[in-house]
């Protein structure tokens, strides 16, 4: 083999030898990477449960205990998807509600409610928006206490006509210019607590015993 020939192999296994441990380099940090990334996902999903319902109404692990339901058009669900349940002594304490508004100022807004057996909130919390910043995106909790005011709320409590901004006649703050988002969060809150009074009895008697299929 001439000196050239030997060169240009010697060269080639060299870059096949690179793009090799190249490769495998890539594949352990996305591997690492990846799981890191679920793991923080997860940790950061069980934060936001945990403010949902507090630790004072269950005793059990709000992220592994979950029950399908059917799509749902008044939560903005066009699927079947998940909820979470909380228990205490066995007992079904309250439901989360994974809703998504599509009347937001900027685009869909995320959030979880919480309601207790009897209908009252436990909270709720913003999970996704894209509401501006500085105004509307001061539904998160990180950014103001606005969104603090629905737990202990229920239909009834307030008025169903007064589910909406005191700028139409309704009993919720909203911010100094932005009237839409604040209102988008009140309307969707009202139509979780109106999804499970719907389905109550029937929600919490599959939660109790496990379902198979998704509430229809």
């Amino acid at each position: 083999m001439s000196p050239l020939a030997h060169s240009i192999v010697r060269g080639v296994l060299g870059l096949g030898l690179f793009a090799i441990v190249t490769a495998g380099v890539v594949g352990l940090t996305h591997s690492v990477t990846f799981e890191r990334i679920a793991s923080n996902r997860l940790a950061s999903q069980y934060q936001v449960l945990e403010e949902v319902v507090p630790a004072a109404l269950h005793d059990n692990a709000l992220v592994d205990d979950t029950v399908t339901l059917s799509a749902a058009e008044e939560l903005g669900q066009e699927n079947t998807f998940t909820a979470w349940q909380a228990r205490q002594n066995g007992n079904v304490t309250a439901v989360i509600l994974p809703t998504i508004t599509h009347k937001g100022y900027s685009g869909d807004i995320a959030l979880l409610v919480g309601i207790k057996a009897n209908g009252e909130l436990t909270g709720v919390r913003v999970l996704s928006h894209q509401e501006t910043p500085g105004l509307g995106d001061k539904i998160e909790a990180r950014k103001s206490d606005w969104i603090k005011q629905f737990e202990g709320l229920s239909l009834g409590n307030p008025p169903a006509e007064q589910w909406t901004v005191k700028k139409n006649g309704g009993s919720f703050d909203a911010f100094t210019g932005a009237t839409i988002t604040p209102r988008a969060v009140v309307n969707a809150v009202q139509d979780s607590l109106e999804y499970f009074a719907a389905h109550r009895e029937r929600l919490l008697e599959i939660l109790e015993g496990g379902p198979s299929e998704p509430i229809q």
